[in-house]
């Protein structure tokens, strides 16, 4: 055998023998960023497969929590979206729980559908309004907005774009409006006034970062209303979990005695997600903050 044989064999020895002590159980984690083709072609349905790796780490991260904060697999329901390299992770999706003011992004997504012309001609006062409802969680503007659409229109519209599904634990609904008032719809899953599941409501962010609900130019006006530069953020939950992280949200959240929620489109440095999270206890609050951290943690080592 030649020298430079006899040279390539040992190579090839030296590397097999590096390869076995590698731990079996160690991950090899290579994430791809997606393309701007896959990232508008992806679709989270009930058949969506989730990325191994990510969900084994969500799954970790909610015992972990839920541990600490003495709550049951029956008191939080999360998943997460990275939008970067299309990896989804859901721990107890499709169960449904009452929504809160969560569900209040129906309420907004009825409005443009209602109002084409809004997408690109919005007077500043409904703007407003509807950032008052949106970004700080206004029942007086809630109530304004569901009682001029509709209570049944505005589930039609949620319907219509599968954000509500009875064969599959339910998702987002708005049967009743926020504050008083006598007039209430229940959910069929539920019997809930107002109700979301994590899968639905990944979906509707989703759907909204892709410029797919209702038009690219009507998506991008709810965007901005989302972010509401001249509203300030409620100092709460996922907002106060990142504060100083040079993070930017697009987010919903809910509260209502032990219903504590929260579910944003989160963009910084190397990650771009969707965290949503519902829960149902005392220390709920606790759980989002814990749990903010802890993904956005995670999404900041991938690279």
């Amino acid at each position: 055998m030649s020298f430079s044989a006899l040279s390539n064999l040992a190579l090839l020895l030296t590397l097999a023998e590096a390869f076995a002590d590698l731990e079996p159980s160690t991950p090899v984690f290579q994430p791809v960023t997606a393309s701007p083709h896959s990232f508008a072609q992806y679709e989270l349905s009930y058949t969506t497969p989730t990325d191994p790796w990510l969900q084994a780490k969500l799954e970790a991260i909610d015992s972990t929590l839920r541990a600490r904060y003495g709550m049951t697999t029956n008191q939080t329901a999360v998943g997460v979206l990275d939008l970067m390299r299309l990896r989804l992770a859901m721990v107890r999706p499709d169960r449904e729980e009452y929504a809160a003011s969560v569900a209040k992004i129906g309420i907004l997504l009825a409005y443009f559908e209602t109002h084409p012309q809004a997408a690109t001609n919005l007077d500043s006062g409904t703007r407003h309004d509807l950032g008052l409802m949106t970004k700080i969680s206004s029942n007086e503007m809630a109530a304004k907005f569901s009682r001029q659409l509709g209570l049944k229109q505005i589930q039609q519209i949620l319907n219509d774009y599968h954000f509500y599904d009875p064969n599959h634990g339910g998702g987002i609904w708005v049967g009743k409006h926020y504050g008083q008032g006598d007039e209430r719809i229940g959910d069929p899953v539920g019997n809930n006034s107002h109700a979301a599941t994590v899968r639905q409501l990944l979906r509707f962010f989703l759907l909204l970062e892709q410029r797919k609900l209702v038009s690219p130019a009507a998506s991008e006006t709810m965007r901005q209303i989302f972010a509401s530069p001249d509203i300030p953020h409620d100092h709460i939950k996922f907002v106060k979990a990142l504060a100083g992280r040079e993070v930017q949200l697009i987010r919903k959240w809910g509260t209502w005695e032990d219903w504590r929620h929260d579910a944003a489109i989160i963009t910084g440095p190397a990650r771009h997600y969707i965290l949503v999270a519902l829960t149902h206890h005392s220390k709920g609050d606790d759980y989002l903050v814990s749990l903010a951290q802890a993904v956005d943690d995670l999404m900041r080592e991938i690279r």
